[in-house]
């Protein structure tokens, strides 16, 4: 979402270390640099191991080649919040020293000592101080708690992000999935608001708005009853329910459609709990419909744009978001367990366009740092692969300032898809079971302001290069219809005009994945002047020197 579109409506503490213990903890590392400092501490003794559901109960394995010395003999284990960051949470177990150690306490879903979405620690007491001895690391298998898994509806990759619930449009086009957009703050509410939902979690109260839910149960709703696969995206928009919501870095006069989650303060944090949590037990089968996937935040590197913190520190602004997403990675999945949870990051591979964002490469290595240091989980990425500029007509031949077929380019775009499904197929990327992650292009699309031709191309190639890829899955255009103010911009990537007539695209789109395709790609073919599927499966890579097509 480049465009400022609404669709249908730690500072963290740095550890002191002392200065000696048996094995020699070294000192942190403070990255620093704008709003903020995140602590890195290097060369901790002890490594989490594990840290997973067992029936009622979470268990912590650990190991240490030197054991670091103690007063009493003994190992702490620490149950932080996300916010909290050393020894100043709450000992939830302990164990004799040792080089290796296992803990077990209650995991204590669903009440006020929920240990669910925590971070958990290991210390020993020194000088009669507690000082920390690992890092920090959450539950990496919240699905052992999962109790409305529902079986996933996943049946083509063809999608739209809709502007109108129109389905017999979405029928003849054949679509199979949908993206739709959640603001949190239109959905919370006062207790004394008309129709306000009580829900109980963790022992607190909280209330939903059934006025702010009734569009998202229909849209919900609409899908189940048309047979779309739905991926939901979160949002944060500044409302007075949810004022609590927003980080307090977020607070400032600054005005965008996505602010940074409240993982800095106590009630923000919980808050964000009782959301996720809600969401899942909502949408997750009975009387509303399902949601199988979740994105979030929109393009979370474009701080500026769409998910803001008056900060320019990456390692600040990355650590603060993969505390909301561990959030609501744990709280969903322990609902339901076939849910996949998305992060989002938009084109701008190693090009900022505006330099107060992050570039998405660096954001994502950041993130899988932390994943991985933290316990690494299954989540899945989302990527908006847009032409460079957005305007840009010709998806088989970008130009070459902007697009390489190496990961060196400056932008990601569907000709250079394959570099970044290449890039998380390294080693260090994979999910625990040793898999290349789910690609989600949840945001695509082509204008037919220089050519309907041209946009119908487009789209066949594009779809053509997603079909062949076997990590992508999902392939969502952005809306049906132009819409009259991204055209002033050139941007006019509807299947259908504003009058609501179909455009030549409109019939090469709804001929993918079916029989007819291969008419449509030979057509496709004869614009681009080459063959759609050779290209594809040869990773044929063109580029132009200027505008035009033969420039």
């Amino acid at each position: 979402m480049k465009k400022s579109i609404s669709m249908f409506k730690k500072v963290v503490a740095v550890v002191t270390m002392a200065a000696a213990i048996a094995c020699g903890i070294k000192g942190a590392h403070v990255v620093s640099g704008g709003a903020g400092l995140v602590s890195e501490a290097a060369g901790r003794p002890v490594s989490i191991t594990s840290c997973v559901i067992q029936g009622g109960n979470v268990v912590v394995n650990v190991s240490c080649s030197n054991v670091p010395a103690s007063d009493d003999g003994k190992f702490y284990l620490y149950s932080d919040e996300v916010y909290q960051d050393g020894t100043v949470g709450k000992i939830v177990a302990s164990a004799d020293r040792g080089n290796n150690a296992t803990f077990s306490f209650p995991l204590g879903y669903n009440s006020g000592e929920s240990n669910l979405s925590k971070k958990f620690l290991v210390a020993v007491k020194s000088g009669g101080s507690m000082i920390q001895v690992s890092d920090e690391h959450y539950i990496t298998n919240p699905e052992g708690n999962a109790y409305k898994t529902v079986a996933r509806n996943d049946h083509g990759i063809k999608g739209i992000l809709p502007n109108d619930a129109n389905a017999a449009t979405f029928k003849d086009l054949g679509i199979a999935q949908m993206v739709y957009n959640l603001y949190m703050g239109d959905i919370v509410c006062q207790a004394t608001d008309p129709g306000a939902i009580l829900f109980n979690y963790n022992g607190v109260d909280y209330y939903f708005s059934s006025a702010g839910l009734a569009q998202y149960d229909a849209f919900v709703g609409f899908c189940r009853s048309n047979n779309f696969q739905l991926t939901l995206t979160i949002l944060n928009n500044k409302t007075a329910a949810g004022a609590d919501l927003i980080h307090p870095l977020s607070r400032d006069s600054h005005v965008c459609p996505g602010y940074a989650m409240n993982t800095k303060e106590d009630g923000g944090t919980q808050h964000l709990k009782a959301i996720a949590a809600f969401l899942a037990n909502r949408y997750s089968g009975g009387a509303y419909g399902t949601v199988d996937n979740w994105v979030i935040g929109n393009e979370v590197n474009a701080r500026t744009e769409w998910y803001y913190m008056n900060s320019t520190n990456l390692e600040l602004n990355v650590s603060e978001y993969v505390k909301a997403f561990r959030i609501f990675y744990n709280e969903i999945k322990a609902v339901n367990a076939n849910a996949r949870i998305y992060n989002s990051i938009d084109q701008e591979w190693q090009r900022k366009s505006n330099p107060g964002c992050s570039l998405s490469k660096d954001f994502l290595d950041r993130f899988n740092y932390y994943m991985v240091r933290e316990g690494n989980i299954d989540w899945s990425v989302s990527i908006h692969p847009y032409n460079a500029p957005l305007f840009d007509p010709y998806a088989w031949k970008q130009q070459a300032q902007y697009v390489s077929n190496n990961v060196s380019s400056k932008y990601i775009t569907m000709e250079n898809i394959y570099v970044f499904t290449d890039y998380i197929s390294q080693p260090a990327f994979l999910n625990p079971a040793g898999q290349v992650r789910n690609v989600a292009l949840t945001e695509i699309g082509y204008t037919s302001e220089f050519g309907e031709d041209a946009q119908a191309a487009s789209i066949v190639y594009a779809y053509t290069m997603a079909a062949n890829n076997p990590y992508i899955k999902s392939f969502i255009l952005f809306r049906e219809t132009d819409n009259a103010h991204e055209m002033e911009s050139h941007i006019a990537q509807g299947l259908k005009n504003l009058d609501g007539t179909p455009k030549m695209a409109y019939n090469y789109y709804k001929a993918m994945g079916t029989a007819q395709q291969e008419t449509y790609k030979a057509q496709a073919s004869a614009i681009i002047g080459a063959d759609v599927n050779s290209m594809v499966a040869n990773r044929t890579f063109l580029t132009r020197n200027g505008w035009f097509l033969n420039d």
